[in-house]
């Protein structure tokens, strides 16, 4: 019966250390969980990220507002017949 009783507390040893050091480990899960976490923000951001481009080009394929939206703000092209105020902040 001691043999026995020997055996199984060596079997338990030996699963507990695994199970705390051995690969795929509790701190490998939690390692993995946080990786995981992490992730999803990404892809959560990237997500929106390419749903504002595909807005963007629904909105290019539509019609010419958009493009001449997209022009004004980012290559500041005016309208032939307007004039163009530049306000710039004071220096205080």
């Amino acid at each position: 019966m001691k043999w026995v009783t020997a055996i199984l507390i060596c079997l338990l040893s030996m699963l507990q250390y695994r199970l705390w050091f051995g690969k795929n480990s509790v701190p490998d899960f939690m390692l993995k969980k946080e990786e995981v976490a992490i992730q999803i923000i990404q892809n959560s951001n990237l997500e929106q990220r390419n749903n504002l481009i595909k807005a963007d080009i629904q909105d290019l394929k539509m019609g010419l507002d958009a493009a001449e939206e997209k022009a004004r703000n980012g290559l500041g092209l005016i309208k032939q017949g307007e004039t163009f105020y530049r306000i710039l902040p004071s220096e205080q």
